[in-house]
């Protein structure tokens, strides 16, 4: 059962943006390479931050308002049980704990929620037993968004496939680099406070480009790439899958970032006249290297902001920030300073396909991610995949919508506790 009144009849009418992009990450505040290109002194303004004292979140006490809970049963798939379990072993860390509780919303309630959500995906006869369950059990909460009126701009991010070496030829020429020794982040939030002196002071990390030049990071090298492009694209999603010149595969994945400013080497592009803003792509990025590498490496350099890595197992790649494996259209990534960790929400946006343009996105999703760029109410980036697939889909991703959170109501906490799915089983 959902609500009788149609998505215009109950909210302001979602507006879909056309503009092909390519975003991305996959890890701890990492940026999509075209963040900021969209937003002129007229449009709207996504990334407007939260005032003092309010929340991203208000809980929905009118059922007319109640997103359709119907719908994106209908378009489950079982990577959002695998999703679940994802969140679910997050939970089940003691680290989780810290982040909790958020607002009203506590450890114990967050996690059951899942269980419980997860336990209705399985034993609900059909939709309509599905939705009363949900209505009756379940809180939901909208996003404010950039507006407070609800509107969120969904972009997408992928984990790409690259060649590499772990060691240095003159075809694999370019590092990613581990996270170095210094590098301080805030044990709680995961925040990047810059680096640390012997002393104990933090101070700011050096820039990109003081890292690049100096070499300063020498011997700290994970693997090689081909070209300092492909070296930032890995930075800008913080995942990636590497077929080694040996024959083997390799997962890399995000293990840290500085502290300085991010700026989208999109934006950076057009501001110079490099490129128009409707021509934005990536495959328009790479064309524009390969004819001028040194002024793209220029523009790449107004980007601050440098990103680790480390070697992940396959069976945890590719990983978000909570450090669990992102699922295809089933993970999200949100600003973690304001929205709660590794629980369910409801995403109804657009999305392109491959042959057929645009398609409504309703869909249970994950959160379980996070992004440089995708800071404040008003922004969430849907992890679309690995690979050239992926590629285009994430690059098409460019749509308003509205995002919705499920938590158990309080008194049925521990009701469903004892009875709920177990992670893994």
């Amino acid at each position: 059962m959902t609500h009788s009144g149609t998505r215009s009849e109950i909210t302001p009418p979602l507006k879909v943006l056309t503009m092909k992009r390519i975003v991305g990450i996959v890890a701890l505040s990492i940026a999509p390479i075209l963040a900021g290109c969209s937003n002129k002194t007229t449009g709207p303004d996504y990334t407007h931050k939260l005032g003092p004292g309010q929340s991203a979140l208000r809980l929905i006490t009118d059922p007319n308002r109640l997103p359709d809970l119907g719908g994106a049963y209908r378009n489950r798939d079982m990577l959002l049980l695998d999703g679940i379990d994802q969140s679910l072993s997050w939970f089940a860390a003691p680290s989780s704990k810290r982040h909790f509780p958020f607002e009203s919303i506590t450890h114990e309630q967050a996690q059951t929620s899942l269980m419980a959500f997860g336990q209705l995906l399985e034993s609900s006869s059909d939709e309509a037993a599905f939705v009363s369950d949900v209505k009756r059990l379940f809180d939901v909460y909208e996003s404010v968004g950039y507006n407070d009126e609800g509107i969120v701009l969904f972009t997408g991010y992928y984990a790409p496939i690259f060649p590499a070496s772990k060691t240095k030829s003159s075809r694999f020429a370019y590092p990613l680099y581990k996270r170095p020794a210094d590098l301080a982040t805030d044990p709680t939030t995961g925040q990047p406070l810059g680096r640390k002196l012997p002393s104990g002071q933090t101070v700011p990390y050096y820039t990109r480009a003081e890292i690049e030049q100096s070499k300063m990071l020498g011997g700290t090298e994970l693997i090689w790439l081909e070209d300092p492009l492909s070296v930032y694209i890995i930075h800008v999603n913080g995942s990636a899958k590497v077929r080694l010149d040996n024959g083997s595969e390799m997962y890399v994945g995000y293990a840290g970032k500085t502290d300085r400013p991010y700026v989208g080497l999109g934006k950076s592009m057009i501001d110079e006249g490099l490129i128009d803003e409707d021509e934005l792509s990536l495959p328009a990025i790479r064309s524009m290297y390969r004819t001028n590498p040194q002024k793209v490496m220029e523009l790449i350099n107004r980007n601050e902001s440098y990103v680790f890595f480390k070697e992940y197992a396959g069976d945890k790649w590719p990983a978000g920030s909570l450090g669990v494996r992102v699922c295809a259209e089933t993970s999200l990534a949100t600003d973690k300073r304001i929205y709660p960790r590794g629980g369910m929400v409801l995403v109804d946006t657009q999305a392109v396909q491959l042959s057929t343009g645009k398609r409504r996105f309703l869909r249970y999703m994950l959160d379980q991610d996070t992004g440089g760029a995708i800071q404040a109410p008003g922004r969430a980036d849907i992890f679309m995949g690995v690979g050239n697939t992926a590629e285009i889909l994430a690059g098409g991703q460019y749509a308003e919508g509205r995002l919705y959170y499920l938590f158990l109501k309080p008194e049925f906490v521990q009701e469903y506790m004892p009875t709920a799915r177990v992670a893994g089983k």
